[in-house]
């Protein structure tokens, strides 16, 4: 049985320089991954590529067992790719129901539906339904960002960095709401995250990337009790339970 999403042996990079070195990744369905690494890593290109905001120039993309390698961007969030980009990337002047609309174009005629599913799931978003996106705190934007791409209906859910220039509560309310979808829905996760023990208590597995490749890889546990990862991510000391 295929995986959801894998990725196999890809090789991408901007300008002649190389970015991502023979990358295998895999998620399975109903299945909660972090990606992991330093700045600089590959970890954005990685999700770029498997959303088709990059194209490689090796390998292969397979989604739900089909090579989407070539298939554009735009293209993909109708096959189940919801992604969430670094820095939430949400219409300021638009106000966060005309947002949320902008992602069902894949799912159109589920819209409504989709829209209710959304709205309860984040009630401060339909208390702000009417407001500029621009106006909301850095959590709601974030909230926002993961409705949006939730109103595409989508198999898979890639989340770059959500945490990032919120505050330690508003990323945890972040992280619960996300959990919840996989838990009670679900949802396949692939997550990229600066604080990797937080990223490791919520995955199943992790990988870790250096340099544009895999460094490590396994069930999050194992990951998080790996000396180097400790060392280099986590600080000395154990991860608690």
């Amino acid at each position: 049985m295929s995986a959801l999403l894998e990725l196999a042996g890809v090789h991408a990079g901007y300008g002649g320089v190389r970015a991502l070195r023979g990358i295998d990744l895999t998620v399975e369905e109903g299945e909660f991954v972090v990606l992991l690494g330093p700045n600089g890593a590959g970890k954005s290109t990685t999700l770029r590529v498997l959303s088709g905001l990059v194209k490689p120039t090796g390998g292969a993309v397979r989604f739900g067992g089909r090579d989407i390698t070539r298939v554009p961007g735009w293209r993909r969030a109708g096959l189940g790719i919801g992604h969430v980009p670094e820095g939430r990337r949400i219409f300021p002047d638009h106000t966060v129901l005309e947002n949320l609309r902008l992602g069902a174009f894949p799912v159109r005629r589920r819209e409504a539906k989709l829209l209710a599913e959304v709205l309860e799931l984040f009630p401060r978003l339909a208390e702000r339904r009417d407001q500029p996106a621009g106006t909301l705190s850095g959590g709601e934007a974030q909230m926002l960002a993961v409705g949006r791409a939730l109103m595409g209906e989508p198999r898979l859910l890639v989340l770059d960095e959500p945490s990032l220039g919120l505050a330690p509560l508003k990323a945890a309310e972040v992280f619960r709401h996300v959990k919840r979808l996989h838990t009670e829905r679900g949802l396949s996760v692939l997550l990229v995250e600066q604080l990797a023990l937080v990223a490791l208590r919520l995955a199943e597995r992790a990988y870790v990337m250096e340099r544009g490749a895999i460094a490590l890889s396994g069930p999050a546990e194992d990951v998080a009790a790996d000396p180097a990862v400790q060392a280099v991510y986590l600080g000395a000391g154990p991860v608690p339970g």
